[in-house]
């Protein structure tokens, strides 16, 4: 093999290796103009107010729950006598079912009252016609004017009168059973407020089809003069939680709002934690315990309903048994 063969052989070797680095470098080069070096988080995670304890994930819920009001029976909606941030007292109106139908129903039925009134008068009439005829029956001495099967027969009429009078009494009591019915009917449509609290959501409106079991409620009613937190501690921290231990909430997303927690009960049923996004459908591997704690809302800065808060528990890292 001649000595220009092996420059050029070698060379050609020599040349991919160049190209082959020249690729590496290029592409280390563009990455490293794409991605940041790693610094600081924007917003630094809150500290831990107790030397040993249990962090969990929170939301605010209004005092007692928030409560989703329903209705009772499909049907269109006709009129909703709240707004948002309104203050209702216990059985105040909410919302207005279309009731034609059953006002329909209710005129038919006080026709009915009117003709089974009407019965009865009838009836009382014909009962004090019968009467009279047979106390002039009875009342003849000559026992030769009157035959014994006239003076029976005019007595089964008597009963017979009586016993329809009773009949168009009935009747009537059970027409105005039937308007009591569709009355209680009528007022189940009209939705009112099952406590004191504040509406805090409205998802219809007037002209809307209300179902009696939406993805969504008619509306969120609670108490929001004070909040409570439902917090969701893991189920390898639950045997760490009891009763009444201190807890200090911190907003998510501005560490520096911190707020203490008073302990309200511990809801002993482990159940899959669905507070990552809020869904309902939302399948997850982890399942939690869930601790409720109330706070006063405080004025500055506001809190709001719906909101995640991050929870530290006082709590040790194991308990001795006895």
């Amino acid at each position: 093999m001649s000595f220009i063969s092996l420059i050029l052989r070698y060379g050609s070797i020599a040349a991919a290796m160049f190209g082959v680095m020249a690729i590496i470098f290029v592409s280390q080069t563009q990455a490293e103009k794409q991605m940041p070096p790693p610094g600081d988080p924007p917003i630094m995670p809150p500290q831990k107010p107790f030397v040993e304890s249990v962090a969990a994930t929170g939301i605010l819920e209004s005092l007692s729950e928030n409560v989703a009001i329903g209705v009772p029976l499909p049907g269109l909606i006709t009129e909703v006598m709240v707004k948002v941030n309104d203050k209702v007292k216990k059985d105040q109106v909410l919302l207005k079912l279309d009731d034609r139908d059953l006002r329909a129903e209710e005129l038919s039925l006080k026709a009915q009252q009117k003709i089974s009134e009407a019965q009865i008068t009838v009836s009382e009439a014909q009962l004090a016609k019968l009467r009279s005829q047979l106390e002039r029956l009875i009342s003849v001495t000559d026992a030769r004017a009157v035959s014994r099967d006239d003076l029976e027969n005019r007595k089964q009429d008597v009963a017979v009168a009586q016993a329809q009078v009773v009949a168009a009494k009935a009747q009537l009591a059970a027409a105005e059973t039937s308007l009591q019915r569709i009355s209680l009917l009528i007022e189940r449509l009209t939705v009112k407020a099952p406590r004191d609290g504040t509406i805090i959501q409205i998802n219809s409106r007037a002209g809307e089809y209300a179902a009696t079991s939406p993805k969504t409620p008619a509306m969120i009613l609670g108490d929001i003069d004070r909040l409570q937190v439902r917090a969701d501690i893991d189920e390898q921290n639950a045997i760490r939680i009891r009763e009444g231990q201190k807890a200090y909430g911190y907003l998510k997303g501005d560490p520096s709002v911190t707020f203490p927690l008073e302990f309200i009960r511990i809801e002993p049923y482990v159940i899959p934690k669905t507070s990552l996004t809020g869904s309902s459908t939302e399948r997850v591997d982890t399942r939690v315990l869930q601790v409720i704690y109330s706070l006063t809302r405080p004025s500055d800065p506001p809190l709001y309903v719906g909101q995640q808060v991050d929870v530290f528990i006082e709590a040790p890292d194991r308990y001795k048994t006895p």
